[in-house]
């Protein structure tokens, strides 16, 4: 994963602020960055999507940037769970999907950086939902009427796991996921679902781990327009 988050390092320049998805991935960025600032002596700032990785990033020495400049975000380097071969992912499993999202389709610029087993011919992983607490009876039954089996996230001692937006969390199995964009929209038209961790967001170029030790570079169709 250095290696990876080493090469990424070609899309960052000086001036820049740099939104951080969540994960070990990112954290392994957020290392390399903070060595490339200092080696190339350049300015650049940071918005992370969760508190562990802007922990992480202060004791980085990287600046962190206001929420407020969101807007101007010019890279987002992520992670993620799964990615299928039209380039949709699932992610969330850090439980950072919310603000993840919002960095993602600020941003003018996404690179993604993953290893080769995340690949699969169509989603099949749970899908992270976030939900109001308040609506906690109510999405379960609705999601099952979509065809999902969600299962509430929980801490080790039973308690349910809550977002750092105060939400809490359905990972809800669909089977194969044959038209993301149709289920994110018949997710998020349930009233209480705050976001799903369906992302179908443009991705300029994925960063991918191989087993026999290289990095490969895949650049979308899509970003090729």
């Amino acid at each position: 994963m250095d290696k990876m988050a080493e090469e990424a390092l070609e899309n960052v320049r000086d001036g820049m602020i740099i939104g951080l998805g969540s994960g070990f991935a990112v954290s392994r960025f957020v290392n390399a960055l903070s060595k490339y600032i200092k080696k190339n002596q350049i300015k650049v700032s940071v918005i992370p999507s969760s508190l562990q990785i802007q922990i992480f990033a202060e004791k980085s020495g990287l600046e962190i940037a206001q929420p407020n400049l969101i807007p101007s975000i010019d890279l987002v380097v992520d992670g993620l769970d799964q990615i299928d071969r039209n380039f949709n992912m699932i992610k969330g499993g850090g439980g950072a999907l919310l603000r993840e999202k919002v960095l993602l389709r600020a941003s003018k610029k996404v690179v993604i950086l993953t290893k080769e087993d995340k690949f699969v011919e169509t989603l099949n992983r749970k899908v992270p939902i976030e939900v109001l607490p308040f609506a906690r009876n109510l999405v379960p039954k609705e999601l099952e009427k979509i065809g999902g089996k969600p299962e509430l996230r929980l801490l080790e001692k039973g308690y349910p796991v809550f977002t750092e937006n105060g939400n809490i969390i359905f990972d809800t199995d669909f089977g194969l996921i044959k038209d993301p964009p149709l289920l994110l929209s018949k997710i998020k038209n349930i009233p209480g679902v705050i976001e799903a961790g369906i992302f179908t967001e443009r991705i300029n170029s994925v960063y991918k781990a191989c087993k026999d030790g290289t990095i490969k570079k895949i650049i979308p169709k899509s970003a090729r327009r």
